[in-house]
């Protein structure tokens, strides 16, 4: 992915959840054609921050700013933020019996007024995503992820990616809960699907992922604040010695 302008923009951005600070003070910038990771512990904010960009109720921002296109994300609901182009990838997708995949997506699409793709083309651009997922043509008249296992509603994830094709795609934890096939299936389709002038945040606590898709940048999370960024190294320095001691390194020069 190539480099074109600044389509998101957080600066000290603090969230807080049910009273309790959670995200404190974050900030990053993210470029069209950029994919940026944000890795962490589980309970670093990872995920709290993923929800508060977009527009979660229960995610609360007290204080700092974040923009897309130049636009107040915080300014806008859920759904105008969806309808702008901002894309959450959920950790844990939600099952919704009696609405099949296609009218699904295709509904989704009409809200967004097209949004990239001919109505017209729906069917063969749907067919063309599916098979490059992996998801077998039955799965189009299936309700959304009922009965679905959690590679299959990875998959299905990301298929909405590719049919939305956001201006900012946020996917929280794609990876969990893959087995090294499934992995590399979302991985690929990620990577093949994401429009060239949008921008990726990949948000793991496990570098497997990023054997497959290679960010431009790795943002570090500790305690709610991101502590490092850096480029692909920064995955092999984690998987070489873990956050405990990234965090115990940062601690020291910090002189704690």
């Amino acid at each position: 992915m190539t480099n074109k302008n600044r389509i998101l923009s957080v600066n000290k951005l603090h969230v807080e959840v049910a009273g309790k600070k959670i995200v404190k003070g974050v900030s990053l910038q993210l470029n069209s054609g950029e994919i940026h990771a944000i890795m962490g512990k589980n309970g670093s904010g990872k995920s709290s921050l993923a929800n508060a960009l977009a527009g979660h109720p229960d995610y609360i921002i007290t204080s700092g700013s974040a923009a897309m296109d130049g636009k107040n994300l915080l300014e806008m609901s859920a759904t105008e933020r969806s309808l702008a182009g901002l894309f959450l990838g959920f950790q844990y997708p939600m099952t919704i019996p009696g609405v099949t995949v296609v009218n699904f997506l295709r509904a989704a699409i009409k809200a967004r007024n097209g949004n990239g793709i001919d109505m017209k083309n729906f069917r063969k651009v749907f067919k063309e995503k599916m098979k490059l997922l992996k998801i077998d043509n039955s799965f189009a008249t299936r309700y959304l992820n009922d009965g679905f296992s959690g590679g299959e509603k990875k998959r299905l994830e990301i298929l909405q990616m590719a049919m939305l094709q956001p201006k900012v795609a946020i996917l929280d934890e794609t990876d969990s809960g893959l087995d090294i096939d499934a992995l590399k299936i979302v991985a690929n389709g990620i990577v093949e699907s994401a429009p060239k002038n949008s921008g990726v945040i990949l948000v793991t606590h496990y570098q497997r992922l990023l054997d497959y898709i290679k960010p431009d940048k790795i943002h570090i999370m500790i305690d709610g604040r991101i502590v490092k960024t850096g480029g692909p190294e920064l995955a092999l320095e984690l998987e070489a010695g873990g956050y405990d001691k990234l965090e115990a390194g940062i601690s020291e020069k910090a002189g704690v």
